[in-house]
């Protein structure tokens, strides 16, 4: 536990309140304290970390100025949410963050009142506070509400949809626009280089709102002045012409790491009523210079020494899915010059980098922006581009309605890699790939593959690729089983599953990642063990040759079980009439909690002995080999 005699004033902080006591002149060393005590916990147990240093003194004022939690703190997407969680009553516990039975990685509601909505998933904070807004004001409530959105975040439509909800409603609310031109990665797109602009103008837009509250607004040069600001204001401040455009009047941008700038700041929109922005300049990493120098390495981090940084280490001896991803997409292109590469603000993430960098005219990042990556590369597909949109599990449900009615509907040639499908381990429920074999196998046109080692997972984009149709091949997080790669662009025959393992009595169905303890149940059993490829089209023949020969089945999968590649096997066997024992073994019908990828597994009841106990007491009779050795 971290020596608290050196942090007088953090020591005494066990929630907002106790920071509401101390005086203004106090608060920068309030905010020394915090910087030093998260640099030095997650020195110590890893997490998100640059963008928490980023929003320091923003996290210190906001407490300071509002009545937390009458008052409502809505944070978005939740990196930069360890601050938060130090000074709401979670200080020392705030190095088991991530980990099983910690604290959670974002806010969650569940964990804290000063957690006002839970979150993971960016662009959702406005929504969320403008919902909070009007739900209290039709109570006559007069609490405030805010919401903290980053500049990555404000690229997503869902922000703008609710901004432009929000100006029309007039709720009294407002919305801290921090800028710090960092995403996961650097920011893109036109928003960011107009909020560039903006830094460039400061001055005069002090000037501006220093005038603006100094002269009588019913005047006659109070009228000439409003009537000169309407017309320059876009010329000197764009961000402000977008705002206040939307309905919101517009403050800033001011120094978000300056404290008795931001608490002025505050005080006064806090008292303003309607709609609010107050748009604030931070830097990613703040005060601890790595991290400044190299925000993209450290916007999360495992443990590290923070007297040295961060240590390049040698890499593994296997490849992780993402690489050979990587590495396919560059070989693939440099095959087929049709090929674009898409992400949704995920380059490093994702595994695009090589590839942004090897062909730069044919890599789009649209930003965070998932459902416009998807019809974007609908739209390639309809001139005759093979796009790839390479996105997460988890992010691509936010695209679902794009994937339906943009890409299958239309039966249009996009390739989907899907990376963090299943388990992802410590992000928890929020980031969980628990869901993309059942939401995509009920969609005509789509071919679905789940490779069970990392060559296969090379043969399966290219096979997808080659396609002339959607496909997604869902792969994921972490490093594969170590079995060499082919460089030839191969393919295989779509819908062909691969019979590992010949035995008797019992017949497991494996999808994708769980092959591994499935050979080794099956070679305990001998039982029949069958690769299954693919989860949609299923191979028919194979499943009806074993319904033939086989007292049972078994399917694995690190899917939800509903509606899943076990669904699926149960609804060829009842197509055809028949009647057979199944046992299905995927992820359970809740949101499972954070953890290492293998507790997350044990919680799920998908590692080694879990599956043994599953067999044994579902099929006793036909698991006696089993019994012998776990006796």
């Amino acid at each position: 536990m971290t020596d608290l005699s050196r942090f007088p004033h953090l020591a005494n902080i066990e929630t907002p309140a106790d920071l509401r006591r101390i005086p203004d002149d106090e608060l920068t060393a309030v905010a020394d304290e915090l910087r030093q005590y998260l640099i030095e916990a997650v020195a110590s147990s890893g997490g998100h970390f640059g963008a928490g240093l980023g929003v320091v003194e923003l996290t210190v004022a906001l407490h300071h100025v509002f009545d937390t939690p009458t008052d409502r703190l809505v944070w978005d997407v939740g990196h930069q949410c360890y601050p938060h969680k130090i000074l709401t009553g979670r200080r020392d516990r705030i190095t088991t963050i991530k980990k099983k039975d910690g604290l959670a990685p974002f806010p969650r509601r569940e964990e804290s009142e000063y957690d006002t909505f839970g979150v993971g998933h960016s662009s959702t904070s406005i929504s969320a506070a403008l919902g909070m807004a009007i739900a209290a004001q039709r109570k006559g409530d007069p609490r405030k509400f805010v919401a903290v959105i980053g500049d990555g975040a404000m690229t997503a439509g869902m922000a703008f949809e609710a901004l432009n909800h929000g100006g029309d409603v007039e709720p009294n609310m407002l919305v801290v626009f921090n800028d710090n031109g960092m995403s996961i990665s650097e920011n893109v797109g036109a928003l960011t280089k107009m909020a560039a602009r903006a830094m460039s103008s400061r001055t005069l837009n002090q000037w501006r709102e220093r005038a603006k509250r100094a002269i009588p607004k019913q005047s006659l040069f109070g009228r000439f002045f409003k009537r000169w600001e309407e017309h320059a204001k876009g010329f000197v401040v764009p961000p402000s012409t977008l705002f206040e455009e939307l309905g919101f009047h517009y403050t800033g941008p001011i120094d978000g790491h300056n404290l008795p700038q931001l608490l002025a700041a505050l005080r006064t929109v806090k008292e303003l009523p309607g709609p609010q922005l107050l748009h604030v300049i931070t830097t990613k990493g703040k005060g601890y210079a790595p991290a400044e120098q190299a925000q993209i390495e450290y916007h999360a981090v495992g443990p590290f020494d923070p007297q040295a940084g961060l240590v390049k280490k040698s890499g593994p001896s296997k490849p992780t899915y993402t690489d050979v991803f990587s590495d396919w997409l560059c070989d693939m292109a440099a095959a087929d010059e049709r090929l674009l590469g898409i992400t949704p603000a995920m380059r490093e993430g994702s595994g695009l980098v090589r590839f942004s960098k090897e062909y730069p005219q044919r890599y789009f990042d649209v930003a965070i922006a998932e459902q416009h990556a998807v019809t974007l590369a609908a739209g390639m597909a309809c001139e005759g581009a093979k796009p790839v949109v390479a996105i997460y599990s988890t992010f691509l449900q936010r695209a679902y309605d794009q994937a339906i009615h943009d890409v299958s509907l239309q039966n249009l040639d996009v390739t989907f890699a899907i990376d963090r499908a299943g388990v992802v381990g410590p992000d928890g429920a929020t980031h969980s790939g628990s869901f993309d074999l059942s939401y995509l196998r009920c969609l005509p046109h789509m071919v679905i593959m789940a490779p069970a080692d990392e060559n296969e997972c090379r043969m399966m984009l290219t096979t997808g690729f080659q396609h002339p149709g959607p496909a997604a091949i869902r792969y994921p997080r972490g490093t594969g089983l170590g079995v060499p790669l082919q460089q030839e662009l191969e393919t295989l025959p779509i819908g062909k599953a691969e019979l590992r393992r010949r035995g008797h009595g019992l017949a497991l169905l494996s999808f994708g990642a769980m092959l591994a303890p499935a050979t080794e149940i099956a070679a305990e059993l001998d039982a029949t063990l069958v690769n299954m490829r693919f989860v949609k089209p299923l191979d028919e023949e194979m499943i009806l040759e074993l319904a033939r020969t086989h007292e049972a089945f078994v399917t694995l999968e690190d899917n939800a079980i509903a509606g899943g590649a076990g669904s699926g096997v149960a609804e060829c066997l009842a197509a055809h009439g028949i009647v057979k024992p199944i046992l299905h073994l995927g992820l359970p019908d809740e949101y499972l909690e954070h953890g290492s990828r293998d507790e997350v597994l044990t919680m799920a009841g998908l590692d080694l002995p879990s599956i043994r106990r599953a067999i044994r007491a579902r099929f006793p009779h036909l698991a006696a080999s089993l019994n012998q050795v776990t006796a």
